[in-house]
Order: C-alpha cells, then structure tokens, then sequence
C-alpha cells in the first residue's frame, strides 16, 4: 500500500516537472495574436496564380500569419471595399480603383505603390486559323470576342481603350460578350464560347488552350499597373504593411516575372 502511494506521488512530480519544462503557459495576449493574425487580400482575378505561390513563401518567414485572399475585377472589389466590406489590403489592375478608394480617404497613407505591369494580348482557341491581328475581329467568321465588362473590369477598359483606337470599336460592338473578370474572358476562349479575346498576357501564358495573335500597342491604352495599398479599416494595419512589402521583394517579383508580369 506504501509503495504503490509512493509510486503515484513520484508519477504526479514527474508529470508536474514535464509539464512545466515542456508546455509553458502562453500569456493571454500571445493567444490572441496568433489567433487574430489574418491577413484579407481583395486582389486582381488576374492575380490569383502569382499570388497563390507567394503566401507560402511569405509563411515560411511569418509562420503565424495567416493569408487569405478575394480575387474578383478591380471594379467590383472597389465597390466592396467602399460598402464596407472586410478587407486589411487592395490590389487592384488599374490605377483608376485605387484612386477611387485615395479620395475618399480610405487608404493608409503612404502605403500605395506598384507592385507589377502587364500587357493586353489578343487571343483565340488552337483551333481558330487566319486570325493575324485585331482587324480580323470585323471578319465574318468572328462572331464572339469575348472582353471584360467596361464599367468595372480593368481588362475590358483597357479592351475597349484599344478597339477604339483602331477604329474598330463600331464595327465589332455587335460580337462582343462580357465578362465579370478577365479569367472569365479566358475561360470563354477556352472553352470556344468565344471566337477571340482580350486579356492579359500573363492569362495567356498560363492557357495551353489558346494563342497569342498579338500584343497591344501600349500607346493605345492606360497603362496596366497593379498598384497595391492598406486599408484604413483593417485592424492589422502593421502586418499589412509588412507583407505589402514583401511583395516588392527580390523573392516575390521573381514569382511575378516567373507568371509573365513585368516589373516595375
């Protein structure tokens, strides 16, 4: 009976001193950081491949900081973000949203900056032949081009920038269908919804589905940047900043230019 109660009296120290070497107690406020350090990304659809390989990377170097993302057109991200939406930072694929969002004073100042630029491409499924430049959409055998929406799609803007400057905007109006987002736009190509698209060079690259006709000339539209910059509402304003830095990185713009994007 002695033995057997001292036994478990040495058991329970034993248990005592393990405890206290190997599992100290975390403090309140440590609990808390780890479990609220999210991070919310609105970013660019065309985005979402460059992006998806880059939070690993960042994780590697923040392992407690947890990333999660909203890909969407720049425009309809906007539009969140000034209804309130929770976001902690925007990336958007025009300077156009960005500004928006300045103005009405819901950035942190001084953390806006360009991370990437891009170029618009003119593109059609493999099995479409004789299509050379953006003159062959006013051909008869073209009767879906596929573009982002004008009005919030940065990729359709720009789209509708480069029709307009060829004089063809009239005269294919009729054979155009619109997209939410440019991966849309690609995705219609793809699938050969659509006869011909614009989108963006990094899409194409990353489509074994489609061809590349050409590039736009840049002297026919916006230029295409992907300005980034923190939210005011955002309750992690520091850790924000720090993966917006991250971005702008020898690591990070390698992944960029690895997709195609050119830096700046």
């Amino acid at each position: 009976m002695k033995r057997r109660r001292f036994l478990v009296l040495i058991t329970t120290a034993l248990a005592t001193l393990l405890l206290a070497i190997g599992l100290p107690t975390l403090r309140p406020s440590a609990v808390v950081a780890q479990s609220n350090n999210n991070l919310l990304i609105s970013a660019a659809a065309s985005l979402k491949d460059v992006m998806e390989e880059i939070k690993p990377l960042y994780q590697q170097t923040q392992p407690n900081v947890n990333i999660s993302y909203n890909f969407g057109s720049s425009g309809a991200l906007q539009q969140q973000i000034e209804q309130g939406a929770p976001a902690d930072m925007f990336i958007s694929a025009a300077k156009r949203q960005v500004d928006a969002l300045e103005q009405k004073g819901l950035l942190v100042p001084g953390t806006r900056h360009i991370i990437a630029k891009n170029r618009l491409v003119l593109v059609v499924p493999n099995n479409v032949v004789g299509v050379s430049s953006f003159y062959n959409l006013k051909d008869a055998k073209i009767k879906k081009i596929a573009i982002g929406e004008t009005r919030s799609v940065p990729a359709g803007q720009y789209a509708k920038q480069v029709l307009e400057k060829l004089k063809i905007w009239t005269q294919v109006q009729s054979k155009l269908v619109f997209a939410n987002n440019v991966r849309q736009v690609l995705a219609s190509v793809e699938s050969g919804n659509a006869d011909a698209g614009l989108v963006y060079a990094t899409d194409a690259k990353i489509s074994n589905q489609v061809n590349v006709v050409v590039a736009a000339d840049e002297k026919y539209h916006s230029p295409i940047i992907y300005p980034l910059a923190v939210l005011k509402r955002s309750k992690k304003i520091d850790s924000a900043k720090e993966f917006s830095q991250f971005l702008s990185t020898n690591q990070a713009q390698a992944v960029f230019k690895k997709y195609g994007f050119i830096l700046p």
